[in-house]
């Protein structure tokens, strides 16, 4: 069972999967993203595995109920893919070399633009969840990207906003975040390649980031060649920093914005990632509970500006730990 159905609360599409329940829950003794398996080619570097349980499909089936004015229904229309980072079951993104996660980059890139392509694709929505916080069910290095036939109410909000705040100054709303924070500094932890990195102000979690190309560009199409070996550098610092914050295997859910692939014209959108990562300690989560899930009021238990020292500090630590400070 897959279909989309109108949420005219929230005025947005949810997406309705029950199949997904048959997924396999982390298979010890077999992985079908190794070479071996049958699945994937036995070489490959990044590799684009066709979703085994998508929520999401370009020939979806007929939805289960009918719809009606209140509660629209549709077939569950998009695409589903997984990112294999690597041939290797046990490597983590920040132990790739950096010539490799410049690969994931330009597979990104081109996954963005052939997805992008599709009739009927507004969003192409790059992610990894890491970790088994964040509900990860397969252990080999891996992220995912959906392509939604809407666009997601989340982004939708960041576009209106940036759209709001271009009206009314002549500028971009991110670009003169980033000047502020660096501005400041308390908060940034990184700031090379033409990334800067920060723990935002306002942000959700303890150790939540935001990594923003410093030139204004819309998505990860739009970089340059130094741009994306810049991005990579800064993917690795970043969750090299985490790993060594607690030295066990931070989980986080790593999310890229960019523009919409709807046709239509953005030009106060800024492409950027933001790292939603559930620790606030080494053995505790930060819960999304009732204020934060029923009110959408975010509550933030510890000081940004603490959490941001703790981790320009782990950066610059794991920088200097791999031989990456002359980069």
């Amino acid at each position: 069972m897959a279909e989309l159905r109108w949420n005219p609360y929230l005025r947005t599409w949810v997406i309705i999967a029950s199949h997904r329940q048959a997924r396999p829950d982390r298979e010890r003794d077999y992985c079908p993203f190794c070479p071996g398996s049958g699945k994937v080619p036995d070489d490959f570097d990044v590799y684009a595995y066709p979703n085994d349980f998508p929520a999401l499909m370009l020939e979806p089936p007929e939805p289960d109920i009918e719809g009606d004015d209140i509660i629209p229904v549709k077939p569950a229309f998009g695409k589903c893919e997984v990112t294999l980072y690597s041939p290797k079951h046990d490597v983590t993104l920040p132990s790739l070399p950096l010539d490799h996660i410049e690969k994931l980059v330009y597979h990104w890139e081109e996954r963005y633009r052939e997805i992008g392509k599709i009739q009927g694709i507004e969003y192409v929505f790059i992610f990894e969840n890491r970790g088994e916080a964040v509900g990860v069910t397969m252990l080999h290095p891996h992220g995912q990207i959906y392509g939604y036939s809407w666009i997601p109410l989340k982004i939708k909000t960041e576009l209106d906003s940036a759209r709001e705040y271009k009206e009314r100054t002549g500028r971009c709303l991110f670009c003169d975040l980033v000047k502020r924070e660096k501005k400041t500094g308390e908060r940034i932890i990184f700031n090379q390649g033409g990334f800067t990195a920060f723990v935002p102000p306002f942000g959700d979690y303890p150790y939540e980031v935001h990594l923003f190309s410093e030139r204004h560009t819309g998505s990860i199409a739009e970089l340059d060649a130094a741009e994306k070996r810049g991005l990579s550098l800064a993917l690795k610092c970043i969750t090299g920093a985490y790993d060594s914050l607690f030295d066990i295997p931070f989980p986080y859910m790593m999310c890229m914005h960019q523009v919409p692939t709807d046709g239509k014209y953005y030009p106060y959108y800024h492409y950027h990632i933001e790292f939603y990562p559930p620790m606030r300690s080494r053995e505790l989560l930060k819960y999304n509970a009732s204020s934060e899930t029923g009110a959408w009021a975010a509550a933030n238990t510890t000081r940004p500006e603490d959490k941001a020292a703790e981790l320009r500090e782990m950066v610059e630590k794991y920088i200097a730990s791999v031989g990456l400070k002359d980069i």
